[in-house]
């Protein structure tokens, strides 16, 4: 339960390995979060950032989830429900980045990133709203892009599972309204990360520490939508509008 400042005091990360979410946890452990579920296809591979958390003065729990198995989402999600009763916040952190290249190459390969980025991450969040129904309070935190404001022929595939994920986000966020529960939806830019590593940086580029801290002030402020860099919000009200064959030309990086 969110202590009488409203900073959340446990937190389940659906993506556990996420740099961007990891940074956040961090954040979080500075206020009064002490309560830490990272959720991971390979509990192995966060098993240092794990100790690192509990370094910093919280008891972390890693286990397995597959965002690719949607059947088993509502056992493994509402297991950790169960075990921590009144939890406060879901970071729905995973995804997959691809190459457009071998997306269009390889079709199949683009059918699981959209199942992996889209199909999971619906699952996965229909799921913790109605456990959040069911406590009467909770936050989700969904990770998006600028990528789903417009898509770019270099990333098409990638920028449509963020468009549609975004699309469904807000909407969810709308239909919460007046049980408790809400949803804040989170906007990056470029971030440097393990996932962007060797990639040229697009303008405005950021930081996974720079990120959580936009996520942090977004629920303090009880936002329903977060821009990292802030500036970019402003960026993308312009670039949606631009005629398509200018914007070609100026997304073609």
């Amino acid at each position: 339960m969110q202590d009488a400042l409203g900073s959340p005091q446990s937190v389940l990360v659906l993506g556990g390995a996420s740099e961007i979410a990891l940074a956040t946890v961090r954040r979080l452990i500075e206020g009064r979060c002490r309560t830490v579920v990272l959720a991971v296809r390979d509990p192995a591979a966060v098993a240092d950032a794990a100790d690192e958390l509990r370094g910093r003065g919280a008891e972390v729990e890693v286990i397995a989830f597959d965002a690719f198995d949607t059947l088993s989402h509502p056992r493994v999600i509402g297991a950790v429900f169960d075990r921590h009763p009144d939890l406060d916040l879901v970071l729905v952190a995973f995804g997959v980045l691809g190459d457009q290249d071998d997306f269009d190459e390889h079709p199949e390969a683009a059918a699981d990133a959209v199942r992996i980025n889209f199909v999971g991450a619906v699952s996965s969040s229909l799921v913790v709203a109605d456990r959040f129904r069911d406590q009467g309070h909770g936050t989700l935190v969904v990770l998006s892009s600028v990528a789903a404001e417009r898509a770019r022929k270099t990333n098409y595939v990638y920028g449509s599972t963020k468009a549609g994920l975004d699309a469904f986000s807000q909407g969810l966020g709308d239909a919460l309204v007046g049980t408790g529960a809400r949803v804040m939806v989170v906007r990056p830019g470029f971030v440097h990360t393990r996932m962007t590593a060797g990639m040229a940086a697009q303008p405005f580029a950021t930081t996974a520490d720079a990120v959580a801290e936009q996520i942090v002030r977004g629920l303090e402020r009880g936002s329903h939508t977060v821009w990292a860099p802030p500036l970019v919000r402003w960026v993308f009200a312009v670039l949606r509008h631009l005629p398509r064959r200018l914007w070609r030309i100026v997304s073609a990086r």
